[in-house]
């Protein structure tokens, strides 16, 4: 059993922490919000986030994991301490790192025996030399030895705690070799690759990851462009990509773009990185721009479903959170195009299954619903902002009587086009300039 610290209770720290005791770890989470913790101690986590409240409160019964405000507490004993605060963005896309440089401050002020410093949060190339600078800067006993390791987070909100149990590999970066592999001893239980590197090239492994993806969703939105005005059907188009292995299925569903804690920003700051370091990064532009324009395309459907004009029409928004099973509003299509449509004149009727209480915080002027039934009743459209599955089987029927129009626009391709037709909706979708559905035979044709 060891025993780990981990700085920072929200989305990162929380998960980390609570699969770390579930290996068998002792774990002491610390946060500076007080309403956090006392919410974590009674065994409820402030977000919404699949089994992970379940993992939570089974350790706490098995006294493996334990929460508080109080660095002095949270270091006691520990052998490794890992930082997995916020990292928001700056005005010009750059990482701010004040949250990181004050944990590493109170790391350095209770620093009394020596550890192991783990960088979980997604920093900025160079962070992990940072963070040593301030706290051999800060700490009481310059002879009490310490290391600081690079081990950036994969973790997929709605499938974090899966992600952790069964992650594709561990990345871990240091200027010493023998602590980066006791933090890989932490993981062994989980039999994955582990990658062991310099910490620059660690840290920008998961920047490299996350803009990789971000990419071959912009692409595929493109092409999803450029299938509408020549009558192609980008979901067939993508299902043919993907069945090339070097290409892959994931991460080729056009729609409304890319959104949520990690990509916008982790994007922008790879760009302003790469930029103030006399580098051109023309392609990951391209990718934030081919995102923001592809919000602006949804509203300039709708006016033109519409006749032209937004004022005074009611536009139904089914989902809110930036993907599936979160409730996670941060950086979400749904506010952007609820803006747009807002702006133009629209009154705006909404529902999501789990982020109503995380909009409502930032959404004025919307009218919030308890069922997608009730945003559809006397709406003149209906726009699938986000996928979750309770939508793929609504009473389409139910849905187009009570619409005061039956206008749909499919922002993430759920429905087919033709099924939706024949109901006598008006249907749009993206990338489906093709009139009628694909067919995908998935099955290798007999070439007897």
């Amino acid at each position: 059993m060891k025993e780990i610290t981990v700085i920072g209770a929200g989305y990162v720290g929380l998960v980390t922490g609570a699969c770390f005791a579930d290996l068998g770890n002792r774990v002491r989470c610390v946060d500076i919000n007080e309403a956090k913790i006392e919410s974590l101690k009674r065994g409820k986590v402030p977000f919404f986030e699949p089994g992970l409240e379940e993992i939570v409160r089974r350790n706490q019964k098995a006294g493996r994991i334990f929460f508080t405000t109080a660095y002095a507490e949270a270091m006691k004993d520990a052998q490794f301490v890992f930082i997995a605060v916020n990292t928001p963005q700056g005005e010009e896309g750059e990482a701010d790192l004040s949250y990181v440089e004050a944990a590493a401050r109170e790391i350095a002020r209770h620093l009394d025996h020596s550890l192991i410093i783990v960088n979980k949060s997604t920093v900025p190339i160079g962070t992990g030399d940072f963070v040593a600078d301030i706290v051999r800067e800060n700490m009481p006993d310059p002879s009490i030895p310490f290391w600081v390791v690079s081990n950036p987070e994969f973790l997929r909100e709605g499938s974090a705690v899966y992600d952790f149990m069964n992650p594709d590999r561990i990345v871990l970066g240091s200027t010493d070799k023998e602590a980066a592999e006791k933090v890989a001893e932490l993981y062994y239980p989980l039999q994955a690759p582990i990658i062991i590197t310099d910490l620059r090239t660690a840290e920008m492994i998961k920047y490299a990851s996350n803009a990789f993806l971000a990419t071959k969703i912009s692409f595929i939105n493109e092409i999803a462009n450029i299938c509408e005005a020549l009558g192609a059907d980008v979901k067939v188009v993508a299902e043919g990509m993907g069945m090339d292995h070097r290409i892959g299925h994931e991460f080729l569903g056009a729609g409304l773009g890319w959104g949520g804690s990690c990509f916008p920003k982790d994007v922008k700051a790879l760009a302003y990185m790469a930029a103030t370091h006399g580098c051109h990064p023309q392609l990951l532009r391209a990718v934030i721009e081919i995102n923001q324009d592809q919000r602006r395309r949804i509203v300039d459907k709708v006016r033109e479903l519409l006749g032209g004009s937004l004022r005074n029409k009611v536009v139904g928004i089914l989902g809110l959170a930036f993907k599936p099973n979160t409730d996670d509003m941060r950086e979400a299509p749904s506010i952007e195009i609820i803006h747009m449509l807002q702006h133009e004149g629209a009154r705006i009727k909404a529902y999501d299954p789990a982020a109503m209480e995380n909009a409502k915080a930032i959404l004025n002027g919307v009218e919030f619903m308890e069922d997608p039934y009730q945003v559809a009743e006397g709406a003149d459209a209906l726009v699938l902002v986000t996928e979750w599955n309770e939508f793929k089987q609504l009473d389409m029927e139910r849905i187009r009587d009570s619409m005061r129009q039956p206008v749909i626009f499919d922002g993430r391709n759920i429905y087919d086009p033709e099924w939706m037709q024949k109901l006598g909706f008006t249907y749009r979708g993206v990338g489906r300039g093709f009139d009628g559905a694909g067919v995908i035979n998935r099955n290798r044709p007999d070439r007897g």
